[in-house]
């Protein structure tokens, strides 16, 4: 990344005039090829940024207002890098949101190891072709609430760290780990394991009188076609959501697959906590 700043002077502060460059390529990371290829990627906003600076994740640079680096001196006094002071007009210029607020940050991408043996005893999150990145960032916060700590997604589930799905996980990235990898060959081995698998599909059990809800694996399907046929098969048991719909012929046909994740999430550790009393 190119480094070449220009400085000017406003209300006796110095902030700095980002080059093309820079601008250009902080804004390229929006695009995933250029992440991957840098294994950067941004976090916007005044709560998101604070968490990360806490955190163990690593910062490559932040650009902030002089109201934001004035009120955080005393936590940034420990980085190997000078923050860069930018006008609101500058941060509007390199933000992804229509109203920018205040600090950026480009990250370093998280590193996280797998393997199927972590789903033993514990719930983990499968996705499968998840779209939406508003719905896996919500996903990813269900999660955090849930205390599932890791998230496996099939290559075709839309990016961790597009800026749509940092902004809506509210810092939970920073908690959960997602990875994409092929789901039917962990699914297969998960089932060699004798790991729970259960699939979220409309012609599954009741989920709220499935006898044997245990910690294992959850699979939950694209928006709109669900899970599909091959990894559906893997799973060990299919499980539904009830409709309580008063309109049988004009109701909801299926529901969101962020509020189902919550919904089921919720199940699992009512049941977890009963069998523990």
């Amino acid at each position: 990344m190119d480094c070449f700043f220009t400085f000017v002077s406003a209300t006796n502060l110095a902030f700095i005039v980002l080059t093309k460059n820079q601008i250009n390529f902080i804004t390229s990371l929006q695009r995933k090829a250029i992440r991957a290829e840098n294994n950067l990627f941004v976090v916007e906003g005044v709560k998101m940024v604070e968490e990360v600076i806490q955190s163990a994740l690593k910062i490559d640079s932040i650009y902030a207002t002089s109201d934001w680096i004035n009120a955080n001196s005393s936590i940034l006094f420990s980085f190997t890098f000078e923050p860069i002071i930018v006008s609101d007009k500058e941060l509007q210029r390199i933000s992804s949101l229509s109203n920018p607020n205040e600090v950026l940050a480009v990250c370093v991408m998280k590193q996280t190891d797998f393997s199927v043996q972590k789903c033993k005893n514990r719930l983990t999150l499968f996705l499968d072709n998840i779209q939406d990145p508003g719905n896996l960032g919500t996903i990813i916060r269900i999660a955090d609430w849930f205390g599932v700590q890791n998230i496996v997604c099939t290559t075709d589930t839309v990016d961790v760290y597009n800026p749509k799905v940092i902004q809506a996980t509210m810092g939970s990235f920073l908690r959960v780990n997602v990875l994409y990898k092929s789901l039917d060959t962990l699914l297969k081995e998960a089932n060699l394991l004798e790991i729970p698998i259960y699939g979220a599909a409309l012609n599954g059990e009741n989920l709220y009188s499935t006898v044997n809800l245990d910690k294992g694996i959850i699979v939950l399907g694209n928006e709109s076609k669900g899970i599909s046929n091959e990894i559906l098969k893997l799973c060990s048991t299919k499980i539904s959501i009830p409709c309580f719909s008063t309109d049988s012929n004009s109701g909801p046909d299926s529901l969101n697959v962020a509020v189902a994740a919550g919904i089921i999430c919720s199940e699992f550790n009512r049941r977890n906590i009963k069998m523990n009393e």
